[in-house]
């Protein structure tokens, strides 16, 4: 993002800031807030100050002399930042006034988030300019991302510094991943002086495939001569459509780089293993595989087979050479062991697991799972005990096998009032405070993380509960994790949707604590959240989902703004898992898979026949998807007892999933 779209995009913020500061302000302690016990708001002036000014800059308005009372506002080097900023991006030639304001800015706020931002603008306009040798001395080579590396480097060309410079650009040149735009020019020029021969072209071609980036590694591919280019093209092809690229192969064999077909077999094993078991033993054959290659090709082949739930993996699996089976590919052996319903098998595979993987949470209730299946009651429930106070959903699962209410341990984490006031007296939780209360939550993160790393260790903690009192939820589990803290869950599982949780539960009959658990594993309850996919808000909604719930729920049709309003969002989110659990015959771990992954993956990974549900849900090939959905039950658990106080009967998880009836079209997420 260039420095006038983040510039527009904080324009945006601050001009909502200002008409919803009041309204949406979270709730907290008094003292925690910056504010006196009278509860009069010290920065209340300095702060509509600060809106206005920054409005008017970025309207283009003229400047006025700024009053003590924004001078002394916190983020006062905030609006200084944007003004520098601004005149950066505007500047043209040798501009000495603007050069000296970012450098005496810098000077005064090294090291400080807000600096960030002017360094960036900065270097961005030394650049537009071409003032190469004040670019040199300002930009740190040895800690700049790719840009920044490049655009270093053509100073240099520029500036007629060329000692040693062609083996540096070499080295930029050879990564297995697209670089940016930036780099470009320098790469003519190493063309132009001769050193980019057709030996490093085809090394960055092979550097690109082996990462998987066929498309472009055929870009670089092209100035490469036909004769050469050939068979990095073909193992472009083997990535890029692996069925017909190997057919062809299979019957007018050619030449091919060292790990292309190894690379083809991967990914075809991986998207479409019917299709490579077809061609196993033909693929050994036609390319004449030793004994170790051929282990290679098999376990890939199995692992694919696991994924896609076919019962054919087992046997593949018990084909690979030992040396070739690591715990990850045990997991799934496993996986597909349970699946299949040789418990035998499974608890082979576990045991054959390193010490510490075996003794993970999961693979321990996998242990007990198999040692119950296999008659052998006693070890199944010595192995589901050590793992009932470990607090997640396969400690619940234990609870349910032994037949025992599942209930969290509670471990408060106690706050120290003290402790909490002075650290919301600093100056970085003061800046972050208020940059939340003027919606700039990336710059009041950056604050956050600024000041937690300049406090006492011990302090850190204490920190937590500064974060949840004002109501920043998200950066409080974000810190409550970093510093080990997990067991608190009155702190860490709060409810602040209460009012639009209740609406959603009372449409769809979902219970409150599912809800909220959906809303915590999607969201970390920020009501702005938005992913890379253009999901929206708490519940994580894409805009088209969310009219297509609304239309089928006779509810108003959202804007892309009414999704960032909670109750809107929630609703509609609630509505899309009811609507998936009314798909999926009230199958809830089916339901959850179909929120996260999408309806037509969770549906095709419906098993046959009925299966056990905990089995189900191991052999999700999606790591994230299989995660959320034991998150979601978790959480779930969680806020039920949170609710109620009660220890949770975790027996009905102790259930089937069978396949559903044919079912009606259902898009996307």
């Amino acid at each position: 993002m260039t420095t006038t779209q983040v510039r527009a995009k904080r324009a945006a913020r601050l001009c909502a800031a200002a008409l919803l500061l009041v309204a949406a302000a979270p709730q907290a302690d008094d003292r925690a807030r910056g504010e006196t016990v009278s509860g009069a708001d010290p920065f209340a002036e300095g702060r509509a100050l600060f809106l206005d000014a920054l409005s008017r800059l970025e309207s283009g308005a003229a400047e006025t002399a700024d009053p003590d009372a924004l001078r002394s506002y916190p983020l006062y080097p905030y609006l200084e930042a944007a003004r520098i900023e601004k005149a950066a991006a505007t500047a043209s030639g040798a501009d000495a006034a603007v050069d000296a304001a970012a450098r005496a800015f810098l000077a005064e706020h090294a090291g400080e988030p807000v600096a960030s931002g002017v360094r960036r603008a900065w270097l961005e306009s030394l650049v537009r300019r071409e003032q190469w040798r004040e670019f040199l001395d300002e930009v740190d080579v040895d800690t700049a991302g790719d840009v920044q590396r490049c655009r270093a480097l053509r100073a240099r060309i520029a500036l007629d510094d060329l000692r040693g410079l062609a083996p540096e650009i070499v080295a930029v040149w050879l990564t297995g991943r697209r670089l940016p735009s930036e780099c470009e020019p320098v790469f003519q020029w190493l063309r132009a002086e001769g050193p980019l021969t057709d030996e490093l072209i085809e090394q960055r071609v092979r550097l690109l495939l082996e990462n998987g980036h066929a498309a472009f590694a055929r870009v670089i591919a092209a100035r490469l001569p036909s004769e050469r280019a050939a068979p990095l093209l073909l193992w472009a092809d083997l990535l890029e459509r692996p069925v017909a690229t190997l057919d062809a192969l299979l019957d007018a064999p050619a030449p091919l780089p060292e790990g292309a077909l190894y690379a083809g077999w991967q990914r075809l094993a991986r998207d479409r293993p019917a299709e490579a078991l077809e061609r196993y033993g033909s693929v050994l054959e036609a390319f004449d595989l030793d004994s170790a290659e051929a282990s290679r090709f098999t376990l890939a082949l199995a692992l694919g087979l696991a994924w896609d739930r076919r019962p054919e993996a087992l046997d593949f699996f018990a084909r690979v050479a030992p040396p070739d089976i690591d715990d990850y590919a045990l997991g799934w052996r496993a996986r597909a062991s349970m699946w299949a319903g040789e418990w035998s098998l499974a608890a082979d595979a576990i045991a054959s697991m390193s010490p510490e993987t075996r003794n993970e949470t999961r693979w321990v209730y996998w242990a007990a799972r198999a040692a119950e299946r296999l008659r052998d009651a006693g070890r199944a429930r010595e192995l589901y005990r050590s793992i009932l106070g470990r607090d997640n959903y396969y400690s619940a699962m234990a609870a349910a096998r032994l037949g025992r209410a599942a209930k969290p341990d509670q471990r408060t984490l106690d706050a120290d009032r003290s402790r909490i006031r002075a650290l919301a007296a600093q100056p970085a939780f003061v800046r972050a405070r208020e940059l939340l209360r003027v919606r700039m939550p990336t710059e009041a993160t950056a604050e956050w993380r600024f000041g937690l790393a300049a406090i006492e260790p011990a302090d850190r903690k204490q920190a937590i509960h500064l974060a949840a009192s004002w109501g920043w939820h998200d950066v409080a589990i974000a810190t409550a994790t970093s510093q080990g803290v997990f067991y608190d869950y009155s702190l860490l599982y709060p409810r602040p949707y209460d009012e639009a949780v209740a609406a959603a539960a009372a449409l769809t009959k979902l219970e409150p604590p599912l809800i909220y658990g959906v809303i915590r594993q999607e969201s970390l309850y920020r009501r702005d959240a938005a992913s890379a996919a253009g999901a929206i808000g708490l519940a994580q909604l894409r805009p088209e989902t969310a009219r297509r719930a609304a239309r089928q729920w006779n509810r108003p049709v959202p804007s892309y703004a009414d999704l960032l309003v909670p109750k809107v969002n929630v609703t509609l989110g609630a509505a899309e898992l009811r609507t998936l659990l009314d798909e999926f015959d009230d199958q809830l771990p089916v339901a959850l898979a179909g929120y996260n992954a999408g309806p037509e993956a969770a549906r095709r990974w419906l098993p046959s026949e009925p299966l056990d549900a905990d089995v189900w849900i191991e052999n999700i090939p999606y790591n994230e998807t299989r995660d959320y959905v034991q998150r979601v039950l978790w959480h779930s658990l969680v806020f039920a007892w949170l609710q109620s106080g009660e220890a949770r009967d975790t027996g009905p998880w102790l259930t089937q999933v069978r396949p559903s009836a044919e079912p009606e079209l259902h898009a996307e997420r």
